[in-house]
């Protein structure tokens, strides 16, 4: 038996936006590791402070963070020694994050509060705000 073939995103609902962060506020308490506290804390308040106007959700264990007219545009998720990025039109990026391949999406993958605040992960967020991703 083989593996089972992975849906690619354009098959799955998108999850359903609202304006409150309470959401993302109960994921992180609830659901990170304290480990990557600092690394979810960090990046939460980069995004909320660079992109106006955000849409949030909670859905497969992960914080989305969207804006109306560009659709879903970061994926965030905690794992016990890692949180991974994804930033839905990352392959439009200059620079790309370094990793994925499949369709626009491209992430990175963090295990520090520095990588998280530091000057090229903001560059990527910036991008986010500017750059169609998944509707």
């Amino acid at each position: 038996m083989g593996k089972k073939a992975r849906k690619p995103i354009t098959t799955k609902e998108p999850p359903v936006p609202t304006d409150s962060h309470a959401e993302i506020e109960d994921w992180m308490i609830r659901l990170v590791m304290p480990d990557m506290h600092p690394i979810v804390e960090r990046l939460d308040a980069s995004i909320r402070d660079t992109i106006p106007g955000l849409r949030y959700a909670i859905k497969w264990k992960r914080a989305y963070y969207g804006v109306p007219e560009l659709g879903w545009i970061i994926e965030m998720a905690a794992y016990a020694v890692s949180v991974n990025v994804s930033f839905f039109g990352g392959a439009d990026f200059e620079p790309p994050p370094p990793l994925g391949t499949t369709d626009r999406s491209r992430y990175v993958k963090l295990t520090t509060p520095e990588e998280a605040q530091g000057p090229e992960m903001h560059k990527w967020i910036e991008q986010a705000g500017r750059v169609p991703g998944w509707k």
